[in-house]
């Protein structure tokens, strides 16, 4: 980080820090309530002068292990026990595939964290609201305003029914930090040359594609060894086909749509034919996803359809050469639609002795001066995105196409996220679907039977 970078950043958590000690303020000020006044969710009294709780230990469990995320974390973490010297923060930092095994094994013992991240899939998040193992925050949403500083297209994906049956609505069970979205990533001097520029419709955007093959370099990059890469190539190409509202219903898993629509089939169909045309690089399935995108920055391919937390790693190798854009309208000018959503959020434990605080503390880390250190540390904020926009480069491409989508367009949630067995399910059929082994009726038919059986059990 540059010096400037440096100063600005502490700037920011200075600011927090005062925000957080002033009576009224979002970053957690009270009006001078007392451990007497502990909180009562039931009841909707929500303790937010949390300096007046005595000593307390918050244990927090994170997955934000990277470079950017890391350091956004120390210094909020620093901050918010500058603000609050009576809290130490017990953290616990691990990888996301650790946490989530962690995770479930301690929310069934003795062990559980006050505050963790938790994947908010149906699959993680769903059951444990399903096994009321987490705290409903919809007391301290409407203490800290959370619902007036979070869009909508935000929180609906942390929004559970209290038995864990309907996803995107009902009760706040977390908060997230960043966001996300799946876009295309090309190098600018590289389509130049093509005589190429971003395409301004998704009809253009195919016929690219064919313009590319056609000169000798590969469309498209994809690295799909680990089966889920391919799920961030489908959503796009689902987007430009299927009603948003239908995604969403099946990405949350929700009764009242179906895979074997027509829509879906001409998704299904479009995907099939680019790979027939050749459009994906030679052995895409067997792929590394790491050495696929790393490959990109070396300058093979001409596209590489990805998510938004590769952008940091890829400005580093590019430089000012690396561009975005989210994928192209049906009409131009038209609403933007394509996967993505939020970070993992952070979640207070029903197991936490100290709910007031982890609550105060999420409140806290998704400030609105928390955004400003999210930003400075390599970090796009999931909210206030568009006032932290960089001045240029890749990281202001994807903080605009993600401004685009979130504002205007619309930001479908994660196919995965539908059932608890989803994951597996996308990600074998779609692998087995690009490798020829099942058609389109046998992709679509598979997911339907996963969403089907699990929207009948509910």
């Amino acid at each position: 980080m540059s010096k400037a970078r440096s100063l600005l950043a502490t700037a920011a958590v200075a600011t927090l820090a005062l925000a957080a000690c002033t009576p009224g303020s979002g970053g957690g000020g009270g009006g001078g309530t007392t451990d007497d006044d502990a909180t009562d969710a039931a009841s909707g009294e929500v303790v937010t002068d949390i300096s007046e709780l005595g000593e307390v230990t918050l244990v927090v469990w994170d997955q934000e292990v990277r470079g950017g995320q890391n350091e956004q974390m120390e210094q909020l973490n620093a901050a918010f026990t500058d603000a609050y010297p009576n809290v130490t923060i017990e953290r616990n930092s691990q990888s996301n595939d650790d946490l989530q095994t962690t995770l479930r094994l301690a929310l069934t013992g003795e062990d559980a964290p006050d505050v963790a991240q938790v994947n908010n899939s149906r699959a993680q998040m769903g059951q444990y609201v399903a096994a009321g193992q987490l705290r409903n925050l919809d007391p301290y949403a409407q203490a800290y305003g959370w619902t007036d500083r979070f869009s909508d297209s935000v929180l609906q994906n942390t929004r559970y029914s209290e038995d864990g049956v309907t996803f995107g609505e009902g009760a706040i069970f977390g908060l997230p930090q960043v966001g996300e979205v799946v876009g295309v990533y090309y190098s600018k001097v590289k389509l130049a040359e093509l005589g190429l520029e971003v395409a301004q419709t998704w009809a253009e955007f195919g016929d690219q594609l064919e313009q590319i093959a056609a000169a000798g370099e590969t469309p498209l990059l994809l690295g799909n060894l680990d089966q889920w890469p391919a799920g961030h190539v489908f959503g796009p190409v689902q987007g430009a086909h299927v009603d948003p509202d239908e995604i969403r219903d099946l990405g949350f898993g929700n009764a009242g749509a179906s895979w074997e629509s027509e829509e879906n089939q001409a998704a299904a169909t479009e995907l099939q034919e680019w790979v027939e045309a050749g459009y994906f690089n030679d052995g895409f399935n067997g792929a590394d996803y790491d050495a696929v995108w790393q490959s990109f920055t070396d300058g093979a391919g001409v596209y590489l359809m990805a998510g938004s937390w590769l952008g940091a790693d890829i400005e580093a190798a590019m430089g000012e050469d690396a561009g975005f854009f989210a994928p192209p309208p049906v009409e131009e000018g038209g609403p933007k639609v394509t996967t993505g959503g939020t970070g993992i959020p952070f979640a207070v434990t029903s197991a936490s002795e100290h709910p007031e605080v982890g609550a105060a503390y999420i409140d806290f880390i998704t400030s609105e001066e928390a955004m400003a250190v999210l930003a400075e540390t390599g970090n796009m904020p999931v909210v206030e995105t568009a006032e932290h926009l960089p001045e240029g480069g890749l990281q202001a491409d994807i903080y605009t196409a993600y401004d685009e989508v979130t504002s205007e367009g619309a930001l479908v949630p994660y196919l995965d996220w539908a059932t608890p067995t989803m994951g597996e399910t996308l990600g074998q059929s779609l692998q087995s679907f690009l490798g020829g082994q099942i058609d389109v009726a046998g992709l679509l038919s598979a997911l339907e039977a996963d969403y089907g059986e699990f929207v009948a059990s509910q």
